[in-house]
């Protein structure tokens, strides 16, 4: 089983170009180099960047050779696929800043090194290309109408605010890039999400127009959870892979909590678990299937954030939410803690709340100062304000928020205060 394979096998491929010619490539032209471009309009990727990550990370296990671009000159212009309004335009300061902390997260996923991945700014060529010789060289070989034909193009068309001639060169300049790609490193394969077909399909025509040489594609689905929702938002905001902007332990339990519809899914898409282990998981039900959730909660932090973290996360869940004892049958290739000895399991400070109280609503603020998390009310207004606050692994945004049965879980709330002071409530009843 060849790479493409392999990706098609664990749901990565939504449409490819040149099928069996890709197959041939993978097979015969050993290694093959691949890219694939990030926007660098944050600091930081989230859990929506994952299949694109996770995608280079298999080609460079099955040895082949990825390239991660980060679009710093592109990103002065803004990629309009998948927008109905024009991003916002980055400086070159911005983009230097936010391209070391995404490489720092992709260095948790792929080998960066001599030989190995290499993290490439397409800002080193297009910031000081000559505009008329460009429009002369490359300019040349699109057409307009073919352009304004695709998807990425027609949506903001058709928006309200319509499509700027900034925007327009979008597509020429990522393939440029593809072309770029392929001169100095010999790159035959880029890869991207639904939204970059046409662009990638640019690119591949410009080569072969140019140098004569048959280049491919492969892109995306966009995964959505089983609700609906796309991956990485939650109703408090986007989960970070930057564990400055979302904690490992929140990290953890952003996967804990998926939709039982979703488990098998996540588990081929997100960690490197062979399949013949994951597609057991569709026979298990109940505590068997929340098992299972654990383990993929622990691979995914694992992957993002190291192996010690994901324990740290594993084991802080346990003592709030009690052990989940995962057997050595279900998906054995997994390190997973799969009993936390005693002296990990250290209680956490609890309280007990009457359900009337609740049932008449208590504004977190005073709830934090009631039971000890801060000193004072103001205090505890301060802690919210500046992000540090969540109620069951979710960061409260609303300082007058109203605490409520609805929000138990279980019969019991958790509250942590920073990253490390926690407070479980217990209903009386």
């Amino acid at each position: 089983m060849n790479v493409i394979d392999i990706l098609r096998q664990r749901g990565f491929i939504e449409a490819t170009t040149h099928e069996d010619e890709l197959h041939r490539l993978v097979e015969n032209n050993y290694p093959v180099t691949c890219y694939i471009g990030f926007d660098p309009t944050a600091a930081s990727l989230h859990v929506g960047s994952l299949v694109p990550i996770m995608a280079l990370a298999h080609m460079q296990r099955a040895g082949h050779r990825p390239l991660a671009l980060v679009g710093g000159g592109t990103g002065l212009v803004g990629d309009p696929s998948g927008k109905t309004e024009m991003r916002k335009l980055l400086t070159l300061a911005d983009v230097e800043e936010n391209a070391q902390g995404i490489k720092d997260q992709l260095a948790r996923f792929i080998e960066f090194g001599s030989g190995g991945a290499q993290l490439l700014n397409n800002a080193d060529w297009l910031v000081n290309l000559k505009y008329i010789d460009f429009l002369r060289d490359i300019g040349r070989h699109f057409s307009v109408n073919r352009m304004i034909r695709a998807e990425s193009y027609r949506v903001r068309l058709e928006s309200e605010e319509g499509l700027n001639f900034i925007e327009f060169n979008y597509m020429l300049l990522q393939a440029y890039d593809f072309l770029k790609l392929y001169d100095t490193h010999g790159c035959r394969l880029q890869m991207g999400g639904s939204d970059q077909w046409g662009n990638i399909v640019a690119g591949i025509d410009l080569i072969r127009r140019m140098r004569q040489v048959e280049t491919y594609g492969i892109t995306f689905p966009l995964v959505t959870t089983a609700g609906g929702a796309k991956m990485g938002k939650t109703a408090q905001g986007a989960i970070w892979l930057d564990p400055e902007l979302t904690a490992p332990y929140d990290y953890y339990q952003y996967w804990i909590n998926t939709d039982d519809r979703d488990v098998i899914r996540f588990l081929s898409l997100f960690t490197f678990l062979p399949m013949e282990e994951v597609y057991y998981v569709g026979e298990l039900r109940d505590a068997e299937l929340n098992n299972a959730k654990a383990v993929l909660a622990y691979e995914a932090t694992k992957l993002a954030h190291g192996a010690d973290e994901a324990a740290n996360a594993h084991k802080a869940a346990a003592r709030m939410f009690g052990e989940r004892r995962i057997p050595d049958t279900l998906l054995p290739s997994s390190d997973i803690p799969r009993k936390i000895s005693d002296d990990q399991e250290g209680g956490v400070p609890t309280s007990v709340i009457e359900k009337e109280d609740l049932e008449a609503g208590i504004p977190v603020f005073k709830l934090y100062q009631s039971i000890g998390l801060t000193d004072s009310a103001s205090a505890a207004r301060r802690l919210i304000k500046q992000g540090g606050a969540y109620l069951n692994g979710m960061r409260i945004e609303q300082q007058d928020y109203l605490v409520t049965e609805d929000d138990l879980e279980e019969d019991e709330l958790v509250l942590r205060a920073g990253k490390k002071k926690y407070h479980k409530i217990r209903m009386k009843r």
